[in-house]
């Protein structure tokens, strides 16, 4: 079976650590970046099946990075899910440029892989 490709973006790096080992040992390839910077050129690079932002991030927020993947003929659809610890985060999926998932923090492990499956199955 070809492993899914998950990109994650997050400035925390315990948050990526986590993640990236939770992602592993539910058969994903995972790849990390810890700012915004280099995000575009890796997923030219990578081409991962799905992308997991953080809300807040050095250089370029997540929100911003998002809105233009989602603009973006060639990666416009690309899931993409944004982690927030603001509850006020919560733009409407329909909105242009949003994500489409939003993962409140702290989230449990159930609902992190739940979320990616029913995006990478959509």
């Amino acid at each position: 079976m070809i492993q899914k490709k998950i990109l994650i973006v997050d400035d925390n790096k315990l948050m990526v650590e986590v993640m990236t080992y939770i992602l592993i040992n539910n058969g994903y390839e995972v790849t990390s970046l810890t700012n915004g910077n280099e995000v575009f050129n890796n997923i030219k690079a990578i081409h991962p099946d799905l992308v997991i932002l953080d809300e807040m991030l050095p250089g370029m927020d997540g929100a911003e990075i998002c809105k233009l993947l989602k603009l973006n003929k060639a990666t416009s659809s690309l899931p993409v899910i944004i982690c927030s610890g603001d509850d006020s985060f919560d733009e409407s999926p329909n909105q242009k440029g949003a994500p489409d998932d939003v993962l409140h923090k702290p989230f449990d492990i159930g609902c992190l892989i739940e979320t990616i499956e029913h995006r990478l199955a959509a």
